[in-house]
């Protein structure tokens, strides 16, 4: 089976890294649901792509900086559609509670980003958080930041953990280093670059972004782990589509 990953949740038809965009990426049955988490300046678990507010909010300035109140003051859905105008910034503990209420059998994977800010002590709060109760779903942790898995295999050392990368065939080799790693998540470019050594890897790749019906048959005939998208309900017909062509 192909795992569809819904990206920062639904975020092809939701504004990313929302409550309005993983309540659907739970409708549409996606099996893993992906999120970013940043840390504020007291100390809480922002859900949030970008180290910044400014792309994906009406705010300036760097999660960093800003406590949980000024974060919460700031709108986190109009920059996608006025339908959304009263969408906040989710904490990691709000959106834990909104995939329990929606009762939610997947997986969570939980990006620690810390790639261009290693935010102190964001490894440990989340352990803290996931390790502070049995949740219905399971959870998984990924980074551009080998360091930061590194920690987190330190804290749940039963925890699966996949590093991040765009191109980079020295961190597939980071990757194969660790033993307590289970897989990459590549860019599309470096999976198409290297079809002939793929099946010989012993780690499971679930490449990034694939939003088009092309890519989906390239991954499908590769027989790639899963499949990172923004558009979780589109991408799963698409995956139905190719298993059927290829069984004819």
């Amino acid at each position: 089976m192909t795992q569809i990953v819904a990206h920062r949740g639904a975020s092809g038809n939701r504004p990313e890294n929302t409550l309005p965009s993983f309540a659907e990426a739970v409708r549409v049955d996606s099996d893993v649901i992906e999120l970013d988490v940043h840390l504020s300046k007291d100390g809480h678990l922002i859900v949030m792509h970008d180290e910044d507010v400014e792309r994906t909010t009406n705010g300036k300035g760097l999660i960093r900086e800003k406590t949980l109140a000024e974060i919460k003051k700031l709108n986190a859905g109009s920059w996608f559609s006025e339908s959304y105008q009263n969408t906040k910034v989710p904490t990691l503990k709000e959106v834990l509670d909104l995939l329990v209420m929606r009762n939610f059998r997947g997986v969570l994977t939980i990006e620690l980003k810390t790639d261009h800010y290693h935010y102190p002590e964001i490894e440990m709060k989340t352990a803290a958080l996931m390790t502070s109760r049995n949740w219905p779903f399971q959870h998984w942790y990924c980074s551009f930041n080998i360091a930061s898995l590194d920690i987190i295999h330190q804290l749940e050392p039963d925890t699966q953990l996949d590093l991040i990368l765009s191109t980079s065939d020295k961190k597939v080799l980071q990757a194969l280093d660790r033993p307590y790693i289970e897989g990459i998540h590549p860019k599309i470019d470096w999976v198409l670059k290297n079809k002939a050594t793929l099946p010989d890897l012993p780690l499971a790749v679930r490449p990034w972004t694939i939003d088009d019906e092309e890519l989906v048959r390239e991954c499908v005939a590769l027989q790639t782990t899963g499949i990172i998208t923004n558009f979780p309900e589109k991408i799963q017909q698409y995956v139905k589509n190719a298993r059927n062509k290829g069984s004819k």
